[in-house]
């Protein structure tokens, strides 16, 4: 008899059995694969699943595991283990149960965070919680009476609505321009507003531009985006910039100059400089918010106080400025990858609001 184990049929045993790429097969039972399988199966690894990962269709499992583990963005997954990581030191300060956890409990959570954390902070700790119990099989009502009651009563007490992000269009963009010099930071910062502005791009879909995601015509450039925050599965989408009309305001000039004086063939576009200026590691979506405060700061851009300024304005600039200029829905829902045509209409609302507004029939 070999030294390798076998169970009872003959096959052998999950420990023991490996697929042709040498990965631990159905599941290296102790291992990273079989902390996935346990997780797709709701917990941790029952009879019945062991049966599965021995079995016939073991290695589909095993593979299934791999997908699941990949449904969420690598930010999205840090950000829900940090509020569930949260939400389970509170819940073992109080000595009641994080997993299953009452409706009861959770409203608790909810209302102990409501003098920190507004709207969209509140809702992304219920994400993670409904996240965690989901992962574990654990039963859980999002819309659960008490927890919505409790929602509701919070935001309505902080009384404060959300607050957009302000749209930086293209006077606020060329203001931002002016504050950045000639020196490599300053070539890398008017690369990135402006691709960030003319691309629509989320500030994730900006950081993670590699230089072999670019081509550059005559024309333009285009911009290959891998996956972006709407596209959980990963088709990716191309977008078109073309050359603009200014040398100084250009994007494909501006990304050009940025790349020959960086001297940039391959990996990541966007990179954090060093104080001796040396070019470092891939830029993060707070580095790119950090230089948008700095350049703002710097050319004096303010925005009302029912606003926010963000990294998101040069996409909502960017949108609202393509409407003003007679942009169809299908075009701006293309360029800017959007999914859904409420999304896209609620930026044309917000564009039009003053333009379209009936007071203009006034005699005033």
């Amino acid at each position: 008899m070999s030294a390798q184990s076998s169970d009872a049929a003959g096959q052998p045993s999950p420990e023991a059995r490996t697929t042709e790429g040498g990965h631990s097969g159905a599941a290296g039972v102790g291992g990273a694969l079989a902390v996935r399988v346990a997780r797709l199966a709701g917990g941790g690894l029952p009879e019945e699943v062991r049966r599965l990962l021995s079995g016939p269709i073991g290695d589909a499992v095993a593979e299934a595991a791999r997908f699941a583990s990949q449904a969420h963005s690598d930010n999205t997954k840090r950000a829900y283990a940090a509020d569930w990581a949260d939400f389970s030191t509170w819940c073992a300060a109080g000595d009641v149960a994080a997993l299953p956890a009452s409706p009861v409990v959770v409203a608790g959570y909810l209302a102990s965070l409501a003098g920190r954390l507004g709207r969209s902070g509140l809702r992304r700790r219920l994400a993670a919680i409904a996240h965690e119990h989901r992962r574990t099989g654990h039963p859980w009502e999002t819309r659960h009476p008490v927890i919505s009651a409790t929602m509701r009563g919070i935001l309505k007490s902080q009384g404060k609505p959300a607050r957009p992000a302000a749209a930086l269009a293209s006077p606020e963009v060329k203001a931002l321009l002016n504050a950045c010099g000639s020196d490599l930071r300053g070539l890398r910062d008017r690369a990135l507003l402006l691709a960030g502005f003319a691309g629509a791009l989320r500030r994730s879909e900006l950081v993670a531009i590699n230089r072999e995601h670019l081509r550059f015509t005559t024309e333009g450039m285009t911009v290959r985006i891998p996956r972006a925050k709407a596209d959980q599965e990963g088709e990716g989408a191309t977008i078109g910039i073309p050359r603009g009309l200014n040398p100084i305001t250009c994007p494909v000039r501006a990304m050009e100059q940025w790349l020959r004086r960086a001297r940039i063939e391959y990996g990541a576009v966007f990179r954090r400089i060093s104080v001796g200026g040396q070019l470092e590691d891939r830029l993060t979506g707070n580095g790119v918010w950090k230089i948008l405060r700095r350049r703002a700061e710097l050319a004096r851009i303010t925005v009302d106080e029912t606003e926010r300024l963000s990294p998101h304005g040069l996409r909502a600039g960017f949108i609202t400025e393509a409407y003003l200029k007679g942009a169809l829905d299908e075009q701006v829902m293309h360029h800017a990858r959007q999914k859904s045509i409420a999304t896209t209409q609620g930026y044309r609302r917000r564009a039009k609001i003053t333009r379209d507004s009936p007071a203009r029939l006034l005699d005033l």
